[in-house]
């Protein structure tokens, strides 16, 4: 099972590091383009904020999913810090066993989205480019976060230690 998560985790964190820092990577380039268009040649490029806004969608819930993978959420410790070790095992086996389900929850609803995008054919007004096809990656990266959540979940039963992602353990 441990092979399993592993082999699912690279994966995943594979498709993530590759999306963000391709679409950090263009924001920059398109970023900078248009600034040099507009200052040396008078004319900005029509589509640049549509281009940016879209990525960033892109660098945000994919980057949610990413910080889910390396314990980065966002946690309210408080509470948790005082408690003794079995009480704080058992509050963040359920708190990533209800927050995977609410991610696929997510993802179930925003797949639905997408599909409503698709069929009245909503058009970027810029680009005319389908607007569904960018917003695909609200679902991918709610679900990729499910996943993350999940196995949280199944390492917290599985092994002693206090697991807030595959490989980060709360020390």
């Amino acid at each position: 099972m441990k092979k399993l998560f592993h082999n699912i985790s690279a994966i995943t964190e594979a498709v993530e590091k590759f999306i963000i820092c391709f679409s950090i990577l263009l924001m920059m380039a398109n970023s900078t383009a248009n600034a040099i268009g507009r200052y040396f040649f008078g004319k900005s490029l029509f589509f640049s904020e549509e281009l940016n806004q879209f990525l960033i969608v892109a660098v945000t819930f994919i980057g949610f999913a990413y910080a889910v993978r390396q314990g980065r959420n966002i946690r309210m410790t408080a509470l948790y810090d005082s408690l003794g070790f079995k009480a704080k095992k058992i509050l963040t086996t359920v708190i990533s066993i209800i927050t995977g389900l609410l991610m696929f929850y997510l993802t179930y609803k925003a797949v639905f989205y997408v599909l409503e995008l698709k069929d009245i054919n909503r058009l970027s007004p810029a680009l005319q480019f389908p607007v569904y096809i960018i917003y695909s990656i609200i679902p991918v990266g709610l679900g990729i976060a499910g996943i993350q959540y999940l196995i949280a979940f199944f390492m917290n039963l599985t092994h002693k230690e206090i697991y807030l992602s595959y490989e980060v353990t709360d020390s």
